[in-house]
């Protein structure tokens, strides 16, 4: 039996908005949802970078592209391609969510964003841990995504790739405005039985 879901795809096919669309959803029946997803930032018509933000509206650096000085102030740099993770500021913002998630008010379920488990996240130990712990909770369904396999795979991607509870939805072009009903009926279910 699935508990948790996973969406997966090509960068910009619209796995955060689908995120987002089901948390409304699921809002709006009455489902506690709690958890972050990651929104890019522009600025002039180009991306510069990506913010963590909460579902309850807070909202800090995930990443942003290096300035041309690189200063590291002395602290280890962690970078994806062009961008520097802002590491302190997204533990500081997304740590504190896991911490509550296992505790279920009046033992109903919760569903617990995850947006995203990617590169940029995984430089986090705390975070990973804490990904793990929340996967393996009895008290919450999991809405999150995953990138694509490319490269060098991710331990914990391919570790939630391959979990038994895990139903995992790869969002395409042609699937993405479909897709809602499936995800949310899904999760129902898990929340009804869950594993």
């Amino acid at each position: 039996m699935s508990k948790h879901v996973f969406l997966t795809g090509p960068p910009g096919v619209g796995k955060t908005t689908l995120v987002q669309k089901a948390c409304e959803a699921l809002v709006s029946s009455g489902v506690g949802v709690e958890g972050f997803y990651t929104e890019e930032v522009r600025e002039g018509g180009r991306r510069v970078g990506f913010d963590v933000v909460t579902l309850a509206g807070k909202r800090d650096h995930l990443s942003r592209i290096r300035d041309g000085a690189g200063v590291s102030h002395g602290r280890r740099e962690y970078t994806v391609g062009q961008y520097v993770v802002d590491l302190p500021s997204f533990e500081s913002l997304a740590l504190p969510l896991f911490q509550n998630v296992g505790s279920a008010d009046g033992g109903s379920l919760k569903v617990f964003v995850i947006d995203e488990i990617g590169k940029m996240e995984l430089f986090s130990q705390s975070f990973v841990r804490a990904v793990r712990k929340t996967l393996d909770s009895p008290s919450c369904a999991i809405l999150g995504t995953i990138p694509t396999p490319k490269g060098k795979p991710l331990g914990l991607v391919e570790e939630v790739r391959s979990r038994r509870d895990v139903q995992v939805f790869t969002v395409s072009k042609e699937n993405r405005n479909t897709i809602l009903q499936d995800i949310l009926t899904t999760l129902q279910e898990c929340l009804k039985h869950p594993a």
